[in-house]
This record gives C-alpha cells, sequence and structure tokens, in this order.
C-alpha cells in the first residue's frame, strides 16, 4: 500500500493481548526499531517488553485473525448498529446514522442525535445516565454531537442490551 512502517495494537481488533503488536514494513526500518528493545538495556523500549507468553498469545491470535470470515464479521457489526438504531428510532425527534470512522476503528458505528428543545436531555446527561446504569455502557468518546455507538467490540447479545438501555434512557427523557 506504499507504507514504509505500520503499526498495529495486539489487542482491540486482532483481539490479542493488550500489551503487544505489529510492527511490519521495511527490514532496515525494523532493524533500527528492534535497537531499541531487548537485549538493548539503555533502550527506550526496555521497559515495554513483551513476555514469551504474550509472544504466543499474539501469534495464536494472528493466525485466528487470518482465519477469521471479515465478510460476515462485517455482517455482523451492521446487524448490531441496525439494532439499535431500529430501537431508538420511534422515540420522539431521535435521529439514528450509521458511520464508519475514517481515521481508526474503520468499522460501522452508530450515531444517535434529538432535538433537545424536544427530548428534555443532553447527550452528556444521556452518557451519563448509560454509564452510572445497570449495566453500565460505555459509549464511544468524543462525539461531536449526540452519542455514538462503537459495536464492534460487543459480544452476541450485546446490541439488544445497549439497545434496550438507549431506548430506556431517552424514552424515559421524552
Amino acid at each position: 500500500m506504499g507504507f514504509d512502517l505500520v503499526t498495529f495494537s495486539g489487542g482491540k481488533g486482532i483481539r490479542g493481548p493488550q500489551s503487544t503488536g505489529l510492527l511490519l514494513g521495511r527490514k532496515d526500518l525494523i532493524d533500527a526499531a528492534r535497537m531499541n528493545a531487548s537485549p538493548n538495556s539503555d533502550a527506550i523500549g526496555r521497559g515495554m517488553k513483551v513476555n514469551k507468553e504474550e509472544l504466543v498469545g499474539m501469534m495464536a491470535a494472528v493466525e485466528a485473525y487470518l482465519k477469521k470470515d471479515h465478510e460476515a464479521e462485517w455482517h455482523d457489526w451492521e446487524r448490531r448498529v441496525k439494532t439499535i438504531a431500529d430501537s431508538v428510532g420511534p422515540v420522539n425527534s431521535v435521529k439514528a446514522e450509521r458511520f464508519v470512522p475514517e481515521i481508526s476503528n474503520s468499522v460501522p458505528h452508530l450515531r444517535i442525535t434529538w432535538n433537545e428543545s424536544q427530548l428534555k436531555i443532553t447527550a452528556a446527561e444521556a452518557t451519563k445516565r448509560l454509564l452510572e446504569g445497570n449495566p453500565s455502557i460505555e459509549l464511544r468518546p468524543g462525539a461531536a454531537q449526540g452519542i455514538e455507538v462503537a459495536v464492534w467490540m460487543m459480544q452476541p447479545g450485546e446490541a439488544q442490551i445497549v439497545a434496550r438501555r438507549i431506548r430506556e434512557v431517552l424514552k424515559g427523557a421524552a
């Protein structure tokens, strides 16, 4: 794709150990990066070394990732977005919009907005109620307006739970 060096978190989408990652690219750049790792004890990366168990965990995660049906996974994310969007659609003045962030986590997300003069709750209040409720729902941070839901890390059945909780909070403000 034209990149000289790319890094990937081992956790998140690859679902490996959180303290691992991948560094892919030109051999000379990878060799230079390795100079900042063990056994060079005075290097900047010494405190961030990865143990053998995490390396094996990362290898297993990469193998599983490469075998995954990514098209089916994408369709599952789309179903989750639709489940949540459909649940809030009937609430007065609420609009649900599917979007894919341009920079990170380029997978389907959901943005939910509403007219605060009709639905007497701010996005900050809705976010707080969801976080403090049962179960606690953490939303995608940094929404410019409304609330945003990332569905790609949800487990099966969680989209229905998130949909129910968001609908409760918004209907409760109606």
